[in-house]
């Protein structure tokens, strides 16, 4: 999806290759929608916004298709109720505590439990928790390894983001700086997703944290998608910064 992005690039004024990559982007977005997988949907579809904001540089472009899109949103809501009920307990987790907000009222609690230096590896009791070990991953790593390591582990996908922002300069080329920055949105966008649903900022969507949640395609993926900020990456010595 990204080296697709990026390949728009080779031509930038060529309108068709444009609405090309648009409907395949929405294809694709479409299809996860059909799927239910509501968060991985809208990660693709970030990554597509800033794919076609970097190409073109229009921004009234932009929010047209995040309106059009929204009004696609309430569709799959309208025919998907499961993932309208994940909307409905955003905000009021503490109210459905033992049932549609479970997961996220003992990620909330057992995670501040953990202080700033946690519980030790092991000691934790929301690993007893559906899905602590993925799509609860920060909650678990708070209470664990506490709070300034989880912190850290954001900081550490926000870094790399900004390092694909800084490519944009000094990048060995437009595709491969597109293709750092498509990365970088997938790895931010993943990572507000799980971080701000575990704790009720956002719906819980159940999509991963990259190289920290369980689960070897997710971790292939995500280490896959580190090869465009090593491609962008013009400095002597680079794959040693990298690694």
């Amino acid at each position: 999806f990204i080296c697709i992005g990026a390949g728009t690039l080779e031509e930038l004024y060529n309108q068709k290759n444009t609405m090309m990559y648009a409907g395949f982007a929405f294809f694709c977005v479409g299809c996860l929608a059909i799927m239910g997988d509501f968060g991985t949907a809208l990660i693709f579809f970030a990554t597509f916004l800033v794919v076609s904001f970097l190409r073109s540089g229009d921004l009234s472009r932009m929010i047209l298709t995040v309106a059009g899109s929204g009004l696609m949103g309430l569709m799959v809501l309208r025919f998907k109720p499961y993932i309208a009920s994940r909307f409905a307990v955003w905000g009021n987790v503490w109210e459905f505590a033992d049932d549609k907000g479970y997961q996220q009222t003992r990620t909330m609690s057992f995670g501040s439990g953990g202080g700033l230096l946690g519980l030790g590896a092991g000691n934790g009791s929301l690993k007893h928790v559906a899905a602590s070990n993925t799509d609860l991953v920060f909650g678990f790593t708070m209470e664990e390894w506490g709070f300034i390591i989880a912190v850290l582990m954001v900081l550490c996908i926000i870094t790399l983001s900004l390092f694909a922002v800084m490519s944009i300069v000094a990048g060995r080329s437009t595709f491969y700086t597109i293709g750092a920055c498509g990365a970088a949105t997938m790895f931010l966008i993943q990572t507000i997703l799980n971080v701000f649903g575990s704790v009720d900022l956002f719906p819980l969507t159940g999509v991963t944290f990259p190289f920290l949640s369980s689960g070897g395609t997710s971790m292939i993926a995500s280490w896959a998608m580190l090869a465009y900020f090593k491609a962008a990456d013009m400095r002597e010595n680079a794959s040693l910064e990298i690694g």
